[in-house]
C-alpha cells in the first residue's frame, strides 16, 4: 500500500505534467531558470522540475536563482538552498539587490509604492538580467492555482479588470517566457507535501507579508469557497474561457 507521501507526490506530478501539456510550458532544448525564494512553493517547483528534467522527453536544462534583498528583513538559509539544489543536481546562483527608492520601513510606506511591489519589481529585474546572461529562454515562478485565482479577484476588485498571472507569458521586450508550472496545483497539496518532505522553513519571514491586499483577498476567497465548494472550478473556467492563462506582455 502506498504511503500518504507517495500518493501526494503522484498527484502533484500528474497535475504538473497536465499543466505542461495544457499550456505548452516546456519544449525540447529549453533552458529554465527557477526563481527559488526558499518558500514551500519554489522548493516544490524546483524539485518537480529537476526530477522531470531527468526524463528523456522533453529534454530541458534547469538552473536556480535565489535573490537576497538587502533592506527587507526576511531570510532564507542559503546553505540549505545549496544543499537542496546539490541533491537535485541543479546549479544555484545567489544574487543580492536592494530598493533604489528609499527603504521599505514603516515611516516610508506612505511616501512610496507598497514595499511588496518594490521588492517584487527589483527581484524580478535581477532574475531577468541573470536569465539573459545565462542564455535561459524561460523563467519558472512558483505561483500555484490559489495564487492565480486570488490575483484574478484582486484585479477585479481593486483595478476593475478581469485578468491574472498567466500560466504562460511571452515577454515582448526580451526573448523570455514566464512559466508557472504549479498552476494546476492547490496550495493545500503543496503545504502538506512540504510537511511530509520536511522542507526547511525560512529563518525570518517578510515583515509586510501579512499586511497586503492579497492577504485580505485570500480570506475573502476562503469564505466564498466555504459557501460554494465549486468556486475554484468556476473562477478557473472563467479565466480559461476569456483566454487569460496564455498571454503576451
Amino acid at each position: 500500500m502506498r504511503t500518504e507521501l507517495e500518493l501526494l507526490e503522484k498527484r502533484l506530478k500528474d497535475r504538473f505534467v497536465k499543466a505542461f501539456a495544457t499550456y505548452h510550458l516546456i519544449n525540447d532544448d529549453d533552458h529554465i531558470l527557477v526563481a527559488l525564494s526558499g518558500g514551500k512553493d519554489s522548493l516544490c517547483l524546483l524539485e518537480l522540475l529537476a526530477k522531470r528534467a531527468r526524463i528523456q522527453h522533453p529534454r530541458f536544462a534547469v538552473e536556480a536563482v535565489h535573490v537576497r534583498m538587502e533592506n527587507i528583513k526576511y531570510e532564507t538559509s542559503t546553505d540549505y538552498l545549496q544543499k537542496f539544489c546539490d541533491e537535485l543536481g541543479v546549479k544555484l546562483h545567489v544574487c543580492t539587490t536592494r530598493f533604489e527608492i528609499g527603504d521599505a520601513t514603516e515611516t516610508n510606506i506612505k511616501k512610496q509604492k507598497q514595499p511588496c511591489f518594490l521588492c517584487s519589481w527589483y527581484r524580478r529585474k535581477k532574475i531577468f538580467d541573470l536569465a539573459q546572461e545565462l542564455g535561459c529562454n524561460k523563467i519558472a515562478l512558483g505561483h500555484h492555482q490559489d495564487d492565480i485565482l486570488h490575483t484574478a479577484l484582486m484585479n477585479l476588485f481593486y483595478e476593475g479588470r478581469f485578468g491574472t498571472m498567466p500560466a504562460l507569458l511571452q515577454m515582448k521586450k526580451m526573448p523570455l517566457q514566464i512559466i508557472r508550472p504549479l498552476c494546476l496545483i492547490k496550495e493545500s497539496d503543496i503545504q502538506r507535501y512540504a510537511e511530509l518532505r520536511g522542507y526547511q522553513k525560512q529563518i525570518k519571514l517578510c515583515p509586510f507579508e501579512h499586511e497586503s491586499n492579497r492577504t485580505n483577498i485570500k480570506h475573502l476567497y476562503d469564505k466564498v469557497e466555504q459557501m460554494n465548494p465549486e468556486t475554484r472550478h468556476s473562477l478557473w473556467n472563467a479565466l480559461v474561457r476569456e483566454g487569460k492563462l496564455i498571454e503576451n506582455s
